[in-house]
């Protein structure tokens, strides 16, 4: 009841301000955020380059970009939170990612009365208009979006240095056993498409689905990108050997990616497309 108390109080002064997230949900704070919790680590790489760094009073594991995030206060990981720790930092908002954030925690963190601001990206050219947001929401706008621009000019360049690349299909591989794959609304699926290339499973609507051997084998794409810390990723690469027919073994275009930026869906992850543009371009040689 403390933080129900202490919400009710903050919404109903003076020079109240309304804010929309990137799912068009509006919150009402009473000015710009000054103590920000944020429970991705894309949202909080986000808020550093928004300007908002000074802002931000905890996170979550595994939140490590940039260098001055490593020394916030951790509060758990994207499953769960210390909620009582979240209770006596007082936040004037919570940061989420929309399809990475435990919607179970975001639902008690609700529940407690504080605000909650969610971020969601499923392309690469949603993140710099959310950054140019999170900078409104902290106070910040002028350095967000300076920091926006250069991020979609960034992105620009990307899409036309690779836009005339000859098409390749690609099994994106996150798990072996099962194999899980990402599915068309995921952001590497865009990703995929900014190098030129196709997501062999994009007709998947999930996130991650999971696949059959024979699935792959029916697709038979030609190259495997192999997505994992880099001694797992070796190790699973090295298991589509036992399938020689498939035209990514038979090729030799069996990558291993290990750059996790994209998966955070931090402004790093447009850096970890051009890398992944440069592995699959290694394909078409």
């Amino acid at each position: 009841m403390v933080a129900l108390s202490w919400l009710s109080g903050a919404l109903t002064s003076a020079g109240a301000a309304t804010f929309t997230d990137d799912t068009g949900t509006a919150i009402t704070l009473a000015r710009p955020a000054a103590r920000i919790v944020a429970l991705a680590p894309g949202a909080t790489a986000l808020l550093f380059a928004a300007g908002a760094g000074e802002r931000v009073i905890a996170t979550i594991e595994h939140a490590d970009e940039p260098a001055g995030a490593r020394q916030l206060p951790r509060l758990g990981d994207l499953q769960a939170i210390d909620l009582e720790r979240l209770v006596a930092l007082r936040p004037d908002v919570v940061v989420v990612t929309d399809a990475i954030t435990s919607p179970l925690m975001t639902s008690r963190v609700r529940a407690l009365g504080m605000p909650v601001y969610t971020t969601r990206y499923t392309r690469l050219d949603q993140i710099p208009p959310s950054l140019a947001r999170l900078g409104r929401l902290a106070g910040t706008p002028d350095i967000a979006d300076a920091a926006a621009a250069r991020l979609g000019d960034e992105l620009a360049a990307l899409r036309a240095q690779y836009a005339k690349r000859r098409p390749i299909d690609v099994l994106y591989q996150v798990w072996n056993r099962p194999i899980y794959s990402i599915g068309g609304t995921h952001i590497v699926t865009d990703a995929l498409t900014l190098c030129g290339a196709r997501n062999a499973f994009a007709g998947q609507r999930i996130a991650a689905p999971s696949l059959g051997i024979e699935a792959v084998i029916a697709r038979n794409p030609d190259v495997i990108v192999v997505s994992a810390p880099r001694d797992i990723a070796v190790q699973w690469a090295a298991e589509w050997r036992a399938y020689p027919r498939l035209a990514a073994t038979s090729n030799d275009r069996v990558y291993v990616f290990d750059d996790q930026r994209l998966d955070r869906m931090g402004p790093s992850a447009i850096d970890a497309a051009a890398a992944l543009c440069r592995l699959l371009d290694a394909a078409r040689q």
